[in-house]
């Protein structure tokens, strides 16, 4: 499936604007090591931490159509917001100084875990270390990239009514601000992931693998703000492909995210005039979120861990830590086992491992 191949099987997605911010697909690996040591399926890696922008993650693939809106209405400055350590927010950043737009950000603090283990309502005990200290991580690369304004609130606050307010303070300013929401994740943003399933699909054939369910057990990814999971699974569903797109939920139980993640779906098969996606296609499981959006827990730890030292890959511990923790209990409990072939998504995030050191202790 060549590249006029995949354009032709989203033509809708041909007149949508774009900006380009990554030389060429991203990296499909096979991880022989990691599923050595599991003893469960074939585990191939969807190498999205090497997207461009600044130290790369999945919400490049999404401010491409984003920023491609924005510049098409005349912005001059982004607005956008998220947590203290937000990639989201490191990313519209990178944006911004690629475009030569001014940037504002709104952040929100997390949750304060104490320095020590405490129960969890999903997960047991969660490990320490939830609460990151200032200018580490994202918060650190926010400064480096110079954002013309950035504002903490306490956790809990309204932060796209803020982003909203902010906005209308830049009007009056003369300024012509866009405001972009959390994650990125609506209907402009998820095109990047629609658009995603194709390069997928061509790399999955190019490496002899199968495109369809019944050769290829899931897709398995982090699924917060949803645009990516609903995102792909358009995509899919466009290109005619069964592959399940499991979500592991990082901030919400599955009775909350689902119907987020097929919302965010329609939304994107009727942008791209598709006919409507079953309720089936969309999976976000909840049992690996533990006591909470960002705070950590053993099984993340070990997760991380067991990349790191069976392949060399490093995860991040709100996103691909959690998602990657609940693929290994996947395996371990014998939903994917050893004639199965699975690919693990990795959206990113790796600039938050470093402001949250205190789990790993």
């Amino acid at each position: 499936m060549g590249e006029a191949e995949q354009r032709d099987g989203l033509p809708a997605l041909r007149a949508v604007p774009r900006r380009r911010y990554t030389n060429g697909p991203t990296p499909l690996e096979h991880l022989p090591r990691l599923s050595a040591a599991l003893g469960g399926p074939q585990i191939w890696i969807k190498r999205d931490d090497q997207l461009g922008l600044t130290q790369g993650g999945n919400k490049t693939r999404k401010l491409e159509f984003l920023v491609a809106e924005a510049l098409a209405a005349g912005a001059d400055t982004l607005v956008t917001a998220g947590g203290v350590q937000s990639n989201h927010c490191r990313l519209t950043l990178a944006a911004a100084r690629r475009e030569g737009l001014e940037c504002h950000l709104v952040l929100e603090e997390d949750l304060v875990l104490e320095d020590g283990p405490q129960a969890g309502p999903a997960t047991g005990s969660a490990a320490p270390g939830g609460n990151p200290p200032e200018f580490t991580g994202n918060f650190l690369l926010f400064d480096l990239l110079g954002a013309e304004g950035v504002e903490v609130l306490p956790q809990g606050s309204d932060l796209m009514a803020r982003a909203e307010e902010l906005a209308e303070e830049l009007r009056t300013q003369g300024r012509k601000p866009a405001v972009i929401p959390v994650g990125g994740s609506n209907d402009t943003g998820a095109l990047g992931y629609a658009d995603c399933a194709w390069e997928l699909l061509d790399q999955l054939a190019e490496n002899g693998l199968p495109s369809r369910q019944d050769g290829l057990a899931a897709m398995v990814l982090p699924s917060g703000s949803a645009g990516m999971q609903a995102g792909l699974i358009a995509g899919l569903r466009a290109a005619g492909s069964t592959i399940p797109v499991v979500g592991i939920n990082v901030s919400r139980p599955r009775e909350e995210q689902e119907p987020k993640v097929r919302a965010l779906v329609d939304a994107v098969a009727q942008r791209l005039d598709l006919p409507p996606v079953p309720a089936e296609r969309t999976v976000a499981l909840g049992d690996y979120v533990g006591p909470g959006y960002a705070l950590p827990t053993p099984e993340m730890v070990e997760a991380v861990r067991v990349f790191a030292r069976t392949e060399g890959i490093l995860l991040d511990p709100v996103y691909t830590g959690k998602a990657a923790a609940g693929l290994i209990d996947l395996v371990r409990r014998g939903v994917y086992g050893p004639d199965d072939t699975v690919v693990f998504l990795h959206s990113g995030g790796v600039p938050g491992l470093y402001a949250r050191t205190a789990a790993f202790r």
